[in-house]
């Protein structure tokens, strides 16, 4: 559905996007994480046509976002970070109007009706935009982006500025959108691009970093384990003095906010071949009750660091 091939973007002779390239199939959730300033904002303009690449091949449903913008604009719902809205329309004037200048023709109506449905506005169709809180006013963006029915939806920084209700309302939505949609989503709540995408692009400096699922990401970065385990009399055992005395543990910490009945620990060990069956046997060998002992996999915000950092 989108292919970029070497595209680059230069402000003057600030270089915002450097050679960056990428495929995205039909029907993807992709996830476009970056610090402030890695480009994620500019590669999102380019691929709606709002500024051309300096240089590089865009091509989106098969078309050219040069030779063809008009054909490519017509694939993509766009949600940019400041929402363009008429303040002194109501909802679904806005969303008429918007499909008028999309030539939406007669269907206009029917289609209007059929967006504040899914994004939960009928309440508000007839309040004025202005009246509206932040959260209403992203749905009401929202509905704007879907409204032509595109095959590409692109929505930068969705939740950003909403209250917490709202967010979760909002990501519930846009997981709903994902599945009829080929979705690109750029945001900083990392948690968020986890629940709703299945591929994450991560651009720093420019350039993209990395590409992959949060959970190959993990493994491929992991250059430790970590574990979290839970026990019964581990204090009364010596617990930490024990596993701090094997080599491969790297270090052993306690896990706060537990009830008095269990004690639970993080173990964080070198890249060793099962750890978890070698601290469960030297638990077991001493007496310590063992209820729970898993892995855990690098965060999102962990891998986010690691390839951003300097």
């Amino acid at each position: 559905m989108i292919n970029i091939s070497k595209m680059s973007k230069y402000y003057g002779e600030y270089p915002a996007v450097i050679d960056v390239s990428f495929n995205i199939a039909k029907g993807e959730s992709i996830g476009l994480l970056g610090p402030n300033g890695a480009g994620k904002s500019t590669t999102m303009k380019v691929m709606t046509g709002y500024t051309p690449p300096t240089s590089g091949n865009v091509n989106i449903g098969g078309y050219d976002i040069i030779k063809n913008s008009i054909d490519v604009r017509k694939l993509i719902g766009y949600l940019p970070e400041s929402v363009p809205l008429y303040t002194d329309m109501t909802v679904k004037e806005y969303l008429s109007y918007m499909g008028s200048l999309r030539g939406m023709g007669k269907n206009i109506l029917n289609r209007v009706d059929e967006v504040i449905d899914l994004t939960s506005l009928n309440q508000y169709k007839n309040v004025l935009i202005s009246k509206l809180s932040k959260g209403y006013r992203q749905r009401t963006g929202i509905a704007q982006a879907i409204l032509h029915k595109p095959k590409v939806l692109i929505l930068d920084e969705p939740t950003i500025g909403i209250d917490p209700v709202q967010v979760v309302e909002t990501r519930k939505l846009i997981q709903n959108l994902g599945e009829e949609h080929t979705l690109i989503l750029s945001s900083h709540i990392l948690p968020e691009v986890t629940s709703i995408c299945n591929r994450v692009l991560v651009i720093h400096e420019g350039k993209i970093v990395a590409d992959d699922t949060p959970e190959n990401l993990s493994n491929r970065l992991q250059t430790s384990n970590l574990c979290e385990i839970k026990v019964k009399n581990g204090k009364s055992n010596g617990i930490i003095k024990l596993l701090r005395n094997e080599e491969y543990i790297v270090d052993i910490r306690t896990k706060d906010g537990e009830n008095d009945e269990f004690e639970s620990y993080y173990i964080e060990t070198s890249s060793v071949k099962n750890p978890e069956s070698l601290i469960s046997k030297i638990l077991i060998n001493n007496n310590i009750e063992l209820f729970k002992l898993s892995s855990l996999p690098l965060t999102l915000e962990e891998i986010f660091l690691q390839l951003t950092k300097d």
